[in-house]
């Protein structure tokens, strides 16, 4: 039976540090294929493993990697970064109001008009019709509290949140290097 061939841009590659550990799980430290050949040619990286897939220039061809690691060790940051994705992360993709997991966006618990910051201390998950539903009020005003009050995650706690939202797509070759692989049938 003919299998068509899998386009590079298919075919990401894993990045992990010096340590073998990945850059990042959430998200997942991933470069594209253009990003990782660069840095190959670059020398800034090993290649670990590789895929099938076979990219040609005039004068040769090379197997895309499929796991690359740096050459030099990035300390990981001790302090998760502040974004909405870390913010969905923490209040596990579920709005904090109702608990819906759908039409997720983020919401100033003291609102920005009434001098609330964008800050781990003030901003939850909410679905949209509960975001438009409290508005600009203060939540005693609105009857609407947070299931959980939000507060800056230790990088621990997102990990641990994480493992209940394994990535989409996870190639075979990385499974030695990330945690999912026991959860997940193969």
């Amino acid at each position: 039976m003919y299998q068509a061939p899998i386009q590079p841009e298919a075919c990401p590659a894993l990045v992990l540090n010096a340590d073998f550990r990945p850059l990042s799980y959430y998200p997942l430290s991933l470069w594209s294929w253009q990003d990782t050949i660069k840095a190959v040619f670059s020398e800034r990286v090993n290649i670990v493993s590789e895929y099938d897939t076979v990219i040609h220039s005039p004068s040769a061809e090379f197997r895309l990697p499929s796991v690359v690691s740096l050459k030099t060790y990035v300390k990981p940051s001790r302090t998760p970064a502040f974004t909405r994705f870390n913010v969905f992360l923490r209040d596990k993709f579920m709005c904090q109001y109702c608990g819906a997991p759908d039409d997720l966006t983020f919401d100033h618990v003291i609102p920005r008009s009434k001098g609330g910051h964008t800050t781990w201390d003030n901003v939850v998950a909410a679905c949209s019709p509960c975001n438009l539903t409290k508005g600009g009020d203060m939540p005693k005003v609105a009857k609407m509290f947070p299931a959980q009050w939000p507060k800056m995650p230790t990088v621990h706690q997102l990990h641990q949140n994480g493992r209940l939202f394994p990535p989409n797509y996870l190639h075979q070759s990385w499974m030695d290097y990330l945690y999912w692989d026991a959860e997940l049938d193969p």
